[in-house]
């Protein structure tokens, strides 16, 4: 146990799998009290008790960001249980791969949970960090904000949202000592990877030895290293950091 988030009251989006389960279990790891927000309660009560048998500090919170009471009640929750908010990750997404076929119903979905999920969890978290002096709101976006990938257009659209509502976001939180940055991930192995992998017909090699060949490391990320950047970023280390995004990405973007 370290503390870098010690006692501080942590809420994470999207926790009960992968990238997000990874940054609650870290946070538990420095001595965050966190809340492990989700719409699958079995595996988010799971990694809410998978954190407290490792010795930290979870409660498993369902809630869908899309729906604006259901975010109220998920914050009145964690003020209850811990007694304010101090640091917010926006990690919930869908992602709805689609290009110019994509339909008004598929925009809906992924705009509706991607950008307004993220808009309303800020909302709410940060009236409550007000109250406590400050606080820290890590927004993740992704390369997919960045670069154009076949078929992309409606999650690369929501991503490249969050980049600006990241830079705005922060600018009108600064008089609050509010920080407000973004973490972009490239490829990362989680279950969503092996989504992909199933609907495009590849073996995990196969699409291992193609996306690796992309990252100027020369293989693909694990989740645990973007919790790092993430905790980071919650952290007084990064006290001074507000209104940026940070690529989490082995070098894809750089060539």
């Amino acid at each position: 146990m370290s503390d870098r988030l010690r006692s501080r009251s942590c809420i994470v989006t999207g926790a009960a799998t992968g990238i997000g389960e990874a940054i609650a279990h870290l946070m538990a790891e420095e001595g965050g009290r966190v809340a492990v927000v989700d719409v699958d309660e079995v595996r988010g009560e799971a990694t809410a008790a998978a954190i407290r048998e490792a010795g930290g500090e979870a409660i498993f919170i369902r809630a869908d960001v899309s729906q604006e009471e259901e975010v109220a009640r998920m914050t009145s929750i964690v003020v209850e249980t811990f007694g304010g908010v101090d640091v917010l990750v926006n990690n919930a997404a869908v992602f709805v791969l689609k290009g110019v076929e994509a339909t008004a119903e598929d925009w809906e979905r992924s705009l509706r949970v991607n950008v307004i999920g993220n808009s309303l969890c800020t909302r709410y978290a940060a009236e409550e960090m007000k109250k406590r002096g400050g606080g820290a709101i890590v927004n993740l976006s992704s390369i997919s904000g960045f670069i154009a990938q076949p078929h992309f257009v409606t999650y690369s659209a929501t991503k490249a949202a969050i980049l600006q509502m990241t830079r705005n976001v922060a600018l009108d939180l600064a008089p609050f000592n509010i920080r407000v940055n973004a973490v972009c991930p490239g490829t990362i192995l989680t279950q969503a990877s092996h989504s992909h992998m199933e609907r495009v017909g590849q073996t995990f090699e196969e699409w291992n030895a193609e996306q690796s060949a992309s990252q100027l490391l020369g293989r693909v990320g694990n989740v645990r290293e973007v919790a790092y950047p993430v905790v980071f970023l919650a952290s007084d280390e990064a006290s001074f950091i507000t209104g940026t995004h940070l690529m989490v990405d082995g070098g894809y973007v750089a060539v």
